[in-house]
């Protein structure tokens, strides 16, 4: 499975691995808004990615605004590849988007 969701104390984690694209935007949207009413902190996990659609960093994207209004944080850390694309892509400029390698 390329989405799973870990829910530990005191925030969640949630672990994409492999390629992740628009046929997993759904179950992530699910996994996000299912973490956002829950209220805790999220760690995203994306060591084990190969390749990232943009619909999945505007998700991603989306959540950090999120966590931002509500005072929930966000952290992340994301394979060298993943880095590449967040930074072709443009997000990396994105204030609260943050991952490291």
């Amino acid at each position: 499975m390329p989405v799973r969701l870990m829910q530990r104390d005191p925030r969640w984690l949630i672990r994409l691995e492999g390629l992740i694209g628009v046929a997993c935007a759904g179950e992530l949207k699910d996994l996000l808004v299912e973490w956002r009413t829950a209220g805790k902190d999220l760690e995203l996990d994306l060591e084990s990615v190969q390749e990232i659609d943009i619909t999945i960093l505007q998700l991603l994207h989306a959540a950090t605004r999120e966590g931002e209004r509500s005072g929930a944080q966000i952290v992340g850390r994301a394979s060298a590849d993943v880095m590449f694309l967040v930074r072709q892509s443009g997000f990396d400029q994105i204030p609260g988007f943050l991952f490291r390698e």
